[in-house]
């Protein structure tokens, strides 16, 4: 129940997106560039918003030549080189990703939205240490707005490197600036679970399961995970009632079914 590198990049593609709202669409609904753009300045805006649009798409390849001809219009436009990182990783190429993220920082050296991007791409990379460096200048700038989405993915990072204490920290101050977000919230309670603090780990998973709305078997699976670690056999039965009624195809039920809760 993690985000995809894609929805990590969500604050990039839309800054692009706002770039003056000039995107056209064609009457199939695919973006394209309109017949004249301007000075070299719109141009690249318009490009990259492009790209954007594209990779929002989910067309890296295309995505990538638009941010390129955004670059050709104007070589040293950090976002662009930031976007770029973003699509070349999207793409399995993780040696120019590194390069084009470095660009932007270089261009723009206080961008707390490039230093969280390259930060989820160092930590795919399983460098985890340059990955806790980059999220926590992210956090100290200043002028950076986008602190909840950074502590939530440092904290997956986190977990992801079996940091579980550094992890929890991480996402409980992630869940206190939106504690609606559901995603934190099981991401919370996995990472409680796996520190052994069960109490804590079931407030959480409950408050999903609470919804109707946010029910998926995942946060069910959860939930019997956490329940079944606790021996609450009553409660570890109703939910296994309700994965096999609500999702009866899911992987989930069949792991409820096998006794694979470890």
């Amino acid at each position: 129940m993690t985000k995809s590198l894609a929805g990590s990049m969500a604050a990039v593609l839309a800054a692009a997106l706002l770039l003056g709202g000039c995107v056209a669409v064609a009457p199939d609904g695919t973006p394209r560039a309109p017949e004249s753009a301007g000075d070299p300045e719109r141009l690249a805006q318009v490009r990259l918003a492009l790209a954007a649009e594209y990779l929002g798409r989910g067309q890296p390849e295309i995505a990538l030549t638009e941010v390129k001809r955004a670059l050709a219009a104007r070589p040293d436009m950090p976002e662009a080189h930031a976007l770029q990182g973003v699509i070349q990783a999207r793409l399995g190429d993780p040696r120019q990703a590194d390069e084009s993220f470095q660009r932007a920082l270089r261009l723009n050296p206080r961008s707390g939205e490039t230093m969280h991007q390259y930060g989820w791409f160092l930590c795919q990379e399983r460098r985890y240490d340059d990955a806790q460096v980059m999220f926590e200048r992210a956090l100290a700038q200043p002028q950076y707005r986008n602190g909840m989405e950074t502590l939530f993915w440092q904290g997956v990072c986190q977990a992801r490197a079996g940091r579980w204490e550094a992890a929890e920290r991480s996402l409980s101050r992630s869940y206190e600036l939106d504690p609606s977000n559901p995603v934190t919230a099981y991401n919370l309670a996995e990472v409680l679970l796996q520190r052994g603090e069960l109490e804590r780990a079931r407030f959480y998973a409950r408050r999903i399961n609470s919804q109707p709305a946010q029910v998926t078997a995942q946060s069910l699976w959860l939930a019997a995970r956490i329940e079944h670690r606790a021996g609450n056999r009553d409660d570890l039965r109703d939910l296994g009632r309700q994965l096999r009624e609500r999702f009866p195809q899911s992987t989930e039920t069949l792991q409820f079914e096998r006794g694979r809760f470890e």
